[in-house]
């Protein structure tokens, strides 16, 4: 394979491995522009981001303005939206914005650190050579709010690796719902918990998947379950091993994530491979990425809808199975971690010829 640029790097923020789909992401985007012959290096920058310390400030810049001026740099938004602009400018390397979700977008956020993150990586974005986006969603957002020209924006959907045509695994009884994402606010596992609550009626139980990431939310979480007597039939998993979490996904019944906004939502694609019927919530990149015949979608923060969603599949098993197999198919049709690569690439030789 001939590229414009064969030698290129990965800036993130903190550790790779990190279990969020934003580092799942960057972590796989990695494997496969090696394995597609690019001679990618990994730049680990500071954690702490996109609130760093100004100690971490200074050392991210540092090592971003030492790259060399003819070697791209993919710099994730998590660090990229929030560095200084005056800081961004000087960097020579040509840059490659990987930007997941625009960060003024997390909930929660004060209105004066929402306004900040919204012009900085507004700033910042114009001196990005090209933009990397996972969804048509966060692109609209980028051309729409944030002034970025469309012909610089590439979207590099998410891949998913296919399980084996022949698996099978049977069913927990009763049934199993299965929710993944950090324990952070923006994920709705409160609403979630309060669904839950109103059909305890049905026969059920429930496993909250994700790493432990905004100080005091988990034992929030761990409070309002036990709160709504609701400790026998649900359990905050935290993070497991991904030998559980397959299992997990083999095994459950529904998907659900009452999120309160998603970029792409990687866990979506995962549930769509194991055939899962999903309910989540009409907000973000969800209805693009959630398709309608595997999926049921509310409005955001109503978890009364939210129960009546899942009341409506664990008491309809004729539309549970058929939204099961459409979940499948469309899992089936997903893109693979190469095809993501592949677009990668064309925007990383795209910035070794462009300018900001």
């Amino acid at each position: 394979m001939t590229f414009s640029t064969k030698t290129a790097m990965l800036a993130v923020p903190g550790d790779i491995t990190t279990l969020t789909g934003g580092y799942i992401y960057d972590r796989l985007l990695l494997e496969e522009l090696r394995v597609a012959g690019r001679e990618m290096s990994l730049i680990q920058l500071p954690e702490g981001f996109p609130f760093p310390t100004p100690q971490a400030m200074d050392q991210a810049l540092a090592q971003l303005q030492a790259l060399n001026h003819d070697t791209p740099v993919i710099i994730d938004g998590l660090a990229f939206g929030a560095l200084t602009t005056a800081g961004v400018a000087r960097i020579a390397a040509p840059i490659v914005a990987l930007v997941h979700h625009p960060l003024a977008l997390e909930s929660g956020l004060p209105t004066d650190q929402q306004q900040h993150l919204w012009q900085t990586e507004r700033d910042n974005l114009r001196h990005a050579r090209q933009i990397l986006v996972p969804s048509p969603h966060t692109r609209a957002i980028l051309i729409d709010k944030y002034d970025v020209p469309a012909d610089r924006i590439h979207v590099a959907l998410p891949g998913i690796k296919q399980r084996p045509k022949d698996e099978s695994s049977a069913k927990d009884a009763p049934a199993l719902i299965l929710s993944v994402g950090i324990l952070h606010p923006r994920k709705g596992h409160d609403v979630l918990i309060d669904a839950l609550a109103r059909i305890a009626d049905l026969d059920w139980r429930a496993e909250i998947v994700g790493n432990p990431w905004e100080k005091g939310h988990s034992a929030a979480l761990q409070n309002r379950i036990g709160s709504h007597n609701l400790s026998r039939r649900v359990r905050l998993a935290g993070r497991v091993t991904s030998e559980e979490l397959d299992s997990l996904y083999r095994r459950a019944t529904i998907f659900a994530l009452a999120t309160r906004y998603e970029g792409y939502g990687i866990v979506f694609n995962e549930a769509l491979v194991h055939g899962l019927p999903i309910v989540s919530c009409r907000t973000g990149a969800v209805p693009d990425t959630v398709p309608a015949v595997a999926g049921l979608l509310v409005e955001r923060d109503d978890p009364s809808a939210f129960a009546d969603a899942l009341r409506a599949l664990l008491t309809d098993h004729e539309r549970r199975s058929a939204m099961a197999v459409a979940a499948k198919e469309k899992g089936c049709a997903l893109a693979t971690w190469a095809d993501t690569a592949r677009i990668a690439g064309v925007a990383l030789d795209a910035a070794v010829g462009g300018a900001a």
